[in-house]
């Protein structure tokens, strides 16, 4: 039996609730069944409808029983060009890993500051 060739468009157009496919290890698995089950939530499979989902499945360290159950939700391969969904993924979380730096920058900023001036009013009032 052939196996079916998912289209990027494709994989795209299943990003809603009553339809969810997600790309792991370059196959397309259609996931809409398993929403209402996953001990996670539904939200963290909503926010990787519709693209590559490898790197956050693989990050939870899902047990064995639940990969079993991939097989039964199998649509087909992705097609050849996932180099192209996978640069804009490494893209994307790049710039999301630079955001979040840049916030933790700014927030060490905003915690050491008043600390400091909180610490010279101390000394200056031991002192003086």
């Amino acid at each position: 039996m052939a196996t079916k060739v998912v289209t990027l468009e494709e994989l795209r157009e299943h990003q809603t609730k009553q339809s969810i496919w997600v790309l792991l290890n370059g196959k397309v698995y259609d996931v809409t069944k398993f929403i209402d089950e996953h001990p996670g939530g539904d939200e963290v499979i909503l926010s990787e409808a519709g693209k590559d989902a490898t790197e956050a499945f693989e990050d939870v360290g899902h047990s064995d029983e639940a990969r079993a159950l991939l097989p039964g939700m199998l649509v087909g391969e992705f097609e050849k060009g996932a180099n192209e969904l996978k640069a804009k993924t490494y893209q994307s979380t790049a710039a999301a890993a630079a955001m979040e730096n840049a916030v933790q920058q700014t927030s060490n900023v905003f915690y050491f500051v008043p600390l400091a001036a909180l610490a010279a009013y101390f000394a200056w009032r031991f002192y003086y």
